[in-house]
């Protein structure tokens, strides 16, 4: 009976451009099966124009599928090799370059952030500010790289004034990006809170090029994406590539419209953008992720300790409010989820994982043994980390776990 349940999951897993460890993942197929037909409603409601998703369970990639289309305008339809934007989800990729330096001894967490980056010397805090003055002081202490890894830094999260359309323009190294940065004043005592910040992933990024002697994204490349096979991961598609990404849309009216990524494009731009600037696919995402879930190893090939991994999804931030739901902390470059409700009421506590602007999502619980990611393209709709469209996934595999 077991082995009949095995050969009907792998005939309705549709998922062998991926490589699995050959495990019955112990999820129902029948079940899995409704996750299509509830992503197919999604789109007929207009809350994406096309959504692929994958779930991945002990090994295997027990569930992909791709509904709707990539290109409203063309009728190309959503395939499971799409490429998508996947924003913020660069950022735990970026915290993952950082913890690779610190076991090589290169760098420590608690440094600070001037140790690498001399430009952050005698950096500012506001004291006080009205329309008329702002008063500066000096912080209690300096920002570390920890602040930056957990958002806790008191730097602006987006660039100043002067470079207020660096991210769509790309036309700045990140050299020159960061340099600006640091002569932003901070908004509050290093540690003291937690606001989302752009600009602190983007500091962890050029920091990766002053310790490691290699440009941010060909170190990501060489450590990384090469060695786990993440073909389809990068930070400049070529011109080839580009026809294999999907559009973003917005809502209109009762349908949806075609709107330019505010990230700009890419090809040609000087910076790489490592708070979120990458593309992926969900099956290069798998591979990601199920190195995590292994405790840094994929392949035979080591690419963080058992205890870095630990560290790396630990709560950090302590009871400082977190995150864009209820109940998520700080790990290093991930959300965690400290106590499940609402959108994470299904998973269990100590799942992290993280979403992008797009709408993209994907999270891992450690003990399911398993992952969940959504990639849709989509602008404008309230909180992604909070949308019906990850809850169900998340729920819809959940209630597919047989033991």
């Amino acid at each position: 009976m077991r082995s009949l349940r095995f050969l009907l999951w792998a005939a309705l897993a549709a998922c062998s451009a991926t490589e699995t460890s050959g495990r019955d993942p112990g999820l129902d197929p029948v079940r899995l099966s409704r996750i299509r037909p509830r992503m197919e409603e999604f789109v007929r409601e207009h809350q994406a124009s096309g959504i692929v998703t994958l779930v991945g369970r002990r090994g295997t990639v027990a569930h992909l599928e791709a509904v709707g289309f990539r290109d409203l305008e063309s009728g190309d339809p959503m395939t499971t090799d799409t490429i998508f934007r996947i924003a913020s989800m660069t950022k735990p990729v970026t915290a993952i370059a950082i913890e690779m330096l610190e076991e090589e001894g290169k760098l420590s967490i608690e440094d600070p952030v001037e140790k690498h980056l001399p430009e952050f010397k005698g950096q500012a805090l506001v004291k006080s500010k009205t329309p008329t003055e702002t008063v500066l002081v000096r912080p209690p202490r300096p920002v570390t790289l920890r602040d930056f890894l957990t958002h806790t830094s008191g730097l602006p999260g987006g660039p100043p004034p002067g470079l207020s359309d660096l991210y769509e323009k790309r036309n700045r190294t990140l050299a020159e990006a960061v340099l600006a940065y640091s002569q932003m004043p901070l908004g509050f005592e290093p540690g003291t809170k937690w606001s989302y910040c752009n600009t602190g992933l983007d500091t962890l990024g050029r920091v990766v090029e002053v310790v490691s002697g290699q440009s941010y994204e060909s170190f990501l490349h060489e450590r990384l994406f090469a060695p786990l096979g993440m073909r389809d991961t990068f930070f400049y598609p070529t011109p080839e590539q580009l026809k294999r990404v999907a559009k973003v849309y917005k809502k209109s009216g009762e349908g949806l419209a075609f709107t330019p990524s505010y990230l700009g494009d890419p090809v040609g731009g000087r910076f790489p953008l490592p708070a979120g600037g990458l593309y992926s696919t969900a099956l290069d995402l798998a591979k990601l992720y199920q190195m995590m879930l292994d405790e840094g190893v994929a392949g035979g090939h080591r690419y963080l300790s058992q205890a870095t991994v630990q560290k790396m999804i630990r709560n950090h931030t302590g009871d400082l409010k977190a995150g864009f739901t209820e109940g998520i902390a700080m790990g290093l470059g991930w959300q965690l989820v400290g106590t499940p409700t609402g959108v994470t009421a299904m998973l269990s506590p100590g799942s992290y994982g993280h979403g992008g602007a797009f709408g993209t999502q994907a999270w891992i619980d450690p003990k399911k043994e398993m992952y969940f990611v959504l990639l849709i393209q989509r602008s404008g709709f309230p909180n992604g980390d909070d949308s019906p469209l990850r809850k169900a996934l998340q729920e819809l595999a959940v209630a597919a776990v047989r033991d």
